[in-house]
């Protein structure tokens, strides 16, 4: 009778924790997979019991039963691989479940078994030819998906390991549990004790997978163990009070449990909450070690991962950790959002709705070291900025300097190379001049880039200024912004500089100029538009630095010196 209880007990919870497993498909790798090999687990515990609920005669349905037992195997093999995200080629997924197939098909057309009788446990199948093919499929594809099990096991790290570890340890708990029948079939004079721990195999894998994983699994273990545990103590004290009390009263021995179970139903729930989600409390040498470790992050996108790593090692499970508020949401799993607000960072829990207040309350400690070090790190970064500028003026301003030396320094050559041609031929003497002019022409654009520069203020309409323009560019339009545009306090030398080149860059290559402006209370805005090809896309990010330009016969400082 007890068996029967066990097994029964079995079958319901295999189909229960398939339901829930189909439900929480999405945050396990292979959900669907497990789900479904635990129906077909269901379906083969049921083969085994036909007989004894319903007789003997009922034997062939239940061989059916039994006979899918080798693709059974090939569902846990596929479901190892996944779970522990093995690229297996999809020949080898292909070839699994051929031979699974193959040989549930082999054993389904065939007569597999026949039924003999043994005390304790009742009808037994005892496997005939078809069925040792069959079993041997089975074995087979089991002990492959151990192996997937434990090669993972040497190259991953915590948590997935415990989670994998989980996995493997309930695959051989239900072989110490299927040694109960070895037991009966050998006709031993044993009890087959270990079937009657069947009903945990289907538990321990299904915790052991989401344990890790789904919060909510680990609160509902938390109450089963919590009540398990107090039933255990009232169980105790029940049998404790015949000896303490003189005489019987079941109103005594009530009160008494009622008393001890509410006295200890704080710390047993303490201690279930240590026991499912260790390392719930925190030390002063933990703080000083995260501190360090976060410490080392360079920049917020090396901060996530590594805070993420802490918090998954310390919790035994993945936590996600997120700092651009850019990126995808985690899916799937409890996880801390990172934003910056007006105050600094701050760091808020999310998906942690079932965690207990241990692992919550670290997480929040955790959130807020990690938001201290996103501070950290943007200081750094800005402090980095700000020494990068100062080191680049430092450097343009000894290289304006240079550039001014030698600028002032040339002139005199030239003038000397002028005088020495004087007598030379024509052409030789046009050719001179045209370099000459040309190095002169770049001597006046290095002073105008890097001489200290002095703004003269006068008072002049933007339209008076433009007009100047028209000698050297007949066909240059103005628009109808221009006359109406208010009279401003400039530097009209400056700004007509900075309009003679950017013309000249435009003229270059368009027919058509024109010039309009728009205004605002601050501000002033001149528009230059041509109907030219436009800066080519590999020079839009450069074409004001210095030496940038393509221009044939151009020094590259026109637009830098605008």
């Amino acid at each position: 009778m007890p068996i029967r209880i066990a097994l029964g007990l079995a079958i319901f919870e295999s189909l229960v924790l398939a339901g829930v497993l189909w439900a929480w498909a999405g945050r396990v790798a292979g959900g669907r997979l497990l789900a479904t090999f635990l129906c077909g687990i269901a379906l083969w515990m049921a083969g085994n019991e036909l007989p004894n609920w319903f007789g003997p005669e009922i034997g062939p349905a239940a061989f059916k039963l039994m006979s899918l037992a080798p693709a059974i195997s090939a569902l846990f093999f596929h479901f190892c691989a996944v779970f522990c995200r093995l690229d297996l080629r999809p020949a080898a997924v292909a070839l699994a479940y051929a031979l699974g197939v193959g040989g549930s098909l082999l054993a389904w057309l065939s007569e597999p078994a026949a039924l003999v009788w043994r005390e304790h446990v009742g009808w037994l199948a005892v496997v005939k030819t078809p069925g040792v093919i069959a079993s041997a499929a089975w074995v087979l594809l089991g002990s492959a998906g151990l192996a997937v099990l434990l090669q993972a096991l040497l190259r991953t790290q915590a948590p997935v390991r415990q989670q994998i570890l989980a996995v493997a340890a309930s695959s051989l708990w239900s072989l110490f549990c299927l040694a109960g029948y070895g037991i009966a079939l050998a006709d031993l004079p044993l009890y087959p004790w270990p079937l009657l721990g069947l009903p945990l195999y289907p538990l321990i894998l299904v915790y052991g997978v989401l344990r890790y994983g789904v919060f909510a699994a680990n609160a509902w273990a938390g109450r089963a163990l919590v009540w398990t545990l107090l039933l255990g103590i009232g169980l105790g004290v029940v049998a404790l009070m015949p000896l303490l009390l003189p005489f019987d009263s079941r109103w005594l021995n009530g009160l008494a449990v009622a008393a001890v179970c509410l006295a200890l139903v704080g710390p047993v729930r303490g201690f279930v909450q240590r026991l499912i989600y260790p390392g719930g409390t925190v030390s002063a040498e933990d703080l000083a070690a995260w501190r360090r470790e976060l410490a080392g992050a360079e920049s917020l996108e090396s901060l996530a991962p590594r805070a993420a790593a802490l918090l998954s090692l310390r919790l035994a499970m993945p936590v996600a950790l997120r700092l651009d508020p850019s990126q995808p949401e985690p899916a799937g799993q409890p996880w801390l959002d990172g934003r910056r607000g007006a105050q600094g960072w701050e760091l808020t829990l999310k998906g942690w709705e079932a965690a207990p207040p241990g692992p919550r309350h670290l997480a929040e400690i955790f959130g807020s070291l990690v938001a201290e070090a996103a501070a950290q790190v943007e200081r750094a970064q800005q402090l980095a900025a700000r020494e990068r500028e100062q080191q680049l003026q430092a450097r343009l301003a000894e290289l304006g300097a240079l550039a001014a030396t030698v600028a002032h320094d040339i002139r005199n050559p030239l003038n000397i190379i002028s005088m020495a041609v004087a007598l030379a031929p024509a052409e030789t003497r046009q050719e001179v001049g045209t370099q000459v002019e040309r190095i002169a022409h770049l001597t006046r654009d290095l002073l105008d880039y890097a001489k200290p520069w002095k703004l003269q203020r006068e008072r002049s309409e933007p339209a008076a200024l433009l007009q100047t323009l028209t000698p050297r560019w007949p066909k240059l339009a103005f628009g109808p912004g221009l006359a109406q545009a208010p009279a401003l306090d400039w530097d009209p030398r400056r700004v007509e500089q900075a309009l003679t080149n950017l013309l000249d860059n435009a003229y270059a290559l368009a027919e058509r100029v024109e010039i309009d402006a728009d205004w605002d209370e601050h501000s002033l805005r001149l528009r230059i538009c041509d109907d030219g090809p436009g800066v080519p896309a590999d020079l839009g990010e450069r074409v004001f630095e210095p030496f940038a330009s393509r221009s044939p016969g151009g020094t590259g400082l026109g637009l830098a010196i605008v």
